[in-house]
């Protein structure tokens, strides 16, 4: 995506509706409410809505990730209600799309969060904030490959497949890895973002591969599965673990030993410089097309400075 600035009256159909659609309801809806890393989301657009006294805003999601149907109701509902704005974290880059170009087509602009949206959606939308999954799934990788070494086989635990963050992050670890080891990957294995299937994917994949070196668990439920199948399996500090996301439970499994570390994307930042964005842009002012917001590789030897307690949640 070319880093072009935009603005609200210089984006086709919102022209016609930029001076009605100044003020009104910012709808956040993510991919579900039911995890502390999207609920991280929520206390950052709560934090910068009370910087903008003309609007309100409202934070929904599905019951689970994989609700996808559902999420695309959420935000047919946001623009049949006329809302101002949303800011958005779709599940499925494809199922997406359509709902999102509805959007456009009723002048209501859309700030996409986390994962993105299918090729050549761009011109629906205004600004793309996430973190650089492909960044993130090659720092994990190159953890991996300087804590573990370079042969043996590394078990890829993902969540949802096809997903714009999932096809970043673990695309680009599997990626690095073949470039850059000769390490086996034994994977991906998919855990619909459920804690408990993690668990039980990770548990099976211990018990059929004792020679493991690795294992990487690309987002928060995933990442919690598999940490817990390490414990349970007494095999906690035995191999390299790298986890994604980072709530209590994986603080205190980076605290433990049971993981080295955990790949921690600024959640709340993207709640935040979402809301703001979507307020520039009913306000004219530019916003940038796409917004990094970060991730820090979080350890032992960090996890208590304050550039890993700014991301922790």
């Amino acid at each position: 995506m070319k880093k072009s600035t935009i603005t609200a009256l210089t984006t086709g159909i919102l022209v016609a509706t930029a001076s009605i659609a100044t003020a009104g309801e910012i709808a956040v809806i993510v991919k579900t409410t039911n995890s502390n890393f999207w609920q991280n989301v929520n206390k950052g657009a709560s934090a910068a809505i009370e910087g903008h006294a003309e609007h309100t805003m409202t934070f929904n999601g599905p019951a689970s990730e994989s609700a996808i149907a559902d999420q695309v109701a959420l935000v047919e509902n946001a623009i049949n209600r006329g809302v101002a704005g949303i800011v958005l974290a779709p599940s499925d880059p494809e199922a997406l799309a359509p709902v999102v170009r509805r959007a456009f087509e009723s002048g209501i602009p859309v700030a996409i969060i986390d994962s993105g949206l299918a090729e050549g959606s761009e011109q629906y939308y205004q600004t793309f904030l996430s973190t650089d999954n492909c960044a993130a799934g090659e720092q994990a990788a190159a953890l991996m490959i300087e804590d573990a070494g370079s042969e043996g086989k590394v078990a890829v635990m993902s969540y949802v497949a096809g997903v714009g963050s999932e096809l970043g992050r673990v695309g680009c670890f599997v990626d690095y890895i073949g470039e850059n080891s000769d390490i086996e990957i034994v994977g991906p294995f998919y855990s619909q973002s459920q804690m408990a299937t993690a668990l039980n994917q990770t548990t099976d994949i211990l018990a059929a591969n004792s020679d493991l070196i690795g294992i990487f668990g690309a987002n928060e439920p995933t990442a919690i599965g598999m940490g817990r199948a390490i414990e349970q399996a007494g095999k906690a500090g035995q191999l390299t673990a790298i986890g994604f996301d980072g709530n209590a439970d994986l603080q205190d499994m980076v605290t433990s030993g049971t993981l080295l570390a955990t790949a921690v994307q600024g959640s709340f930042q993207m709640g935040e410089l979402g809301v703001n964005a979507i307020a520039d842009i009913l306000a004219g002012n530019s916003v940038t097309d796409f917004i990094d917001t970060g991730v820090v590789m979080v350890t032992q030897e960090n996890i208590d400075t304050p550039v890993a307690q700014n991301v922790l949640y």
